[in-house]
């Protein structure tokens, strides 16, 4: 039987539930995907300014401007799949990214990129968190933070470490009451603790109440960022979740479809 507990997180000056979503991408060595819609803008932000390098060949063709860490880039025509050079101003280091423009009317959302510094064999600290405040709420506090709050802003917190993504995850049983679209965006860990960020996007013809107690999953905890989903096409149809799981990440906590009945077998 699902286990949900409601958390109700308050978010210093209510950044949290006042932005859209942002899509997270980890810099790790690999260039990153960044898809572009021909004539529309897209931004992509980080946590200090950069240099853009780009091919000479569509210099004429994508607008760029970088301004106090923040990249903003417009394709004016398709462009086949380049690649771009982010330059850290004050450092030097250099994060690749792979865009492609193609014609279309998706608006894509803005792009966060985080550099990947901490090890994966970090011990994780049991008592990292303060006794005081249970680690649930901590850990979908931090999560938050790292998608919406300026990095320089994120308190640390001992012990937490980001914990990679599977591409088998499915999520067509989580929401199972709703027409709606969900992707996993970003999961940490501290101690005996799982929180992932997924993306909800309606999908469906009408507004959309979202309720934790329509998820069907085994979780400890579930915080929506919003209360609600707005109408399919519009800014607010799109929203986040945080999900926190216990002794194994979410994909363990799935709960699979109930099986098709069979045709009863009858005696000749």
């Amino acid at each position: 039987m699902m286990r949900v507990l409601i958390l109700i997180l308050v978010m210093a000056s209510g950044w949290c539930s006042e932005v859209g979503a942002v899509e997270v991408k980890y810099w790790d060595r690999l260039p990153l995907a960044v898809p572009l819609t021909v004539g529309q803008e897209r931004v992509l932000m980080l946590d200090e300014d950069v240099r853009v390098g780009l091919p000479s060949a569509i210099a004429s063709k994508l607008r760029v401007q970088s301004v106090g860490g923040t990249v903003y880039l417009r394709a004016a025509e398709a462009l086949p799949p380049t690649r771009l050079q982010l330059q850290s101003v004050k450092t030097g280091d250099i994060i690749l990214i792979d865009i492609e423009a193609l014609e279309g009317s998706e608006a894509l959302e803005p792009v966060k990129i985080v550099a990947q510094a901490q090890s994966p064999d970090m011990e994780v600290a049991k008592d990292a968190a303060p006794a005081a405040t249970p680690i649930p709420v901590v850990l979908t506090r931090y999560a938050a933070q790292n998608l919406y709050a300026p990095l320089r802003t994120v308190a640390p917190l001992p012990g937490v470490r980001r914990v990679p993504l599977t591409d088998s995850i499915a999520f067509s049983t989580l929401l199972p009451t709703e027409r709606v679209s969900i992707k996993a965006l970003a999961a940490w860990r501290l101690g005996d603790y799982w929180v992932t960020a997924v993306k909800i996007v309606n999908r469906g013809p009408g507004k959309v109440a979202l309720d934790p107690r329509h998820l069907q999953a085994t979780l400890y905890a579930a915080t929506f960022q919003h209360p609600d989903l707005g109408l399919a096409g519009t800014p607010e149809d799109t929203t986040v979740a945080y999900l926190v799981t216990r002794g194994g990440g979410l994909k363990h906590a799935l709960l699979l479809p109930l099986p098709k009945p069979e045709a009863d077998d009858h005696e000749s």
